[in-house]
């Protein structure tokens, strides 16, 4: 009967714990000065060097520095204007010559809204008239020139892929491609002219860009 009943006892949650005792070893203790806090957790556990390869660079990092084994490796293509590849020159191009023709184009419209006669002297027509010139020049001017630029560097590029090397011969050529696709349905003599000037112009840039 009595080991029934301490084995019912022994079996019991509550009874085991309000006899049990809980006591920490002299060996355990801890002092309160080691125990990590959030603070310790927040600032020491979260490294910005881990988080991101470029965090701890700082004013390092150069863009225009290039390595020399990420530069474009076909002969003759290391001018003054730095490289990786058709890439580059593809959204170099594209990008510059689209934000100078809008620089171009709206100059050429502050100057025409400027100069077209009004009905009525206002200025606030006279502001209208400028704004209308400006977004109507400046949008033809710069699509048109990135336009232009996005066909020369891409007909520039694969003739470079197919010769092997780059020089002012295939530049005129992709220049007066260019033109002549740009102007062909303008007519013959438009085209024929437009791909002069091209010529002409890739010309130039390929010859200042290796003499700078």
């Amino acid at each position: 009967m009595s080991s029934s009943t301490d084995s019912s006892s022994s079996s019991n949650p509550s009874d085991y714990l309000r006899t049990a005792d809980f006591s920490r070893s002299e060996g355990a203790a801890t002092s309160s000065g080691d125990a990590v806090t959030a603070s310790d957790f927040l600032l020491a556990a979260y490294d910005p060097a881990k988080l991101h390869p470029l965090a701890d660079l700082g004013d390092k990092l150069d863009y225009l520095l290039l390595e020399d084994d990420k530069k474009n490796e076909i002969p003759g293509s290391g001018t003054a204007i730095p490289s990786r590849g058709w890439s580059d020159d593809l959204c170099y191009g594209t990008g510059t010559m689209y934000l100078s023709g809008l620089a171009i184009g709206g100059a050429w419209g502050v100057r025409e809204g400027a100069r077209r006669p009004l009905a009525v002297s206002n200025t606030r027509l006279r502001i209208n008239s400028i704004l209308n010139s400006v977004t109507r020049r400046g949008t033809f001017i710069g699509n048109s020139a990135g336009i232009v630029a996005l066909m020369y560097n891409g007909v520039n590029s694969s003739i470079d892929a197919l010769r092997g090397r780059h020089d002012t011969l295939g530049s005129m050529g992709a220049g007066a491609i260019t033109g002549a696709l740009f102007k062909s349905t303008a007519g013959v003599k438009p085209a024929i002219a437009a791909a002069a000037f091209m010529s002409g112009m890739a010309g130039i840039w390929s010859y200042v860009k290796r003499s700078v």
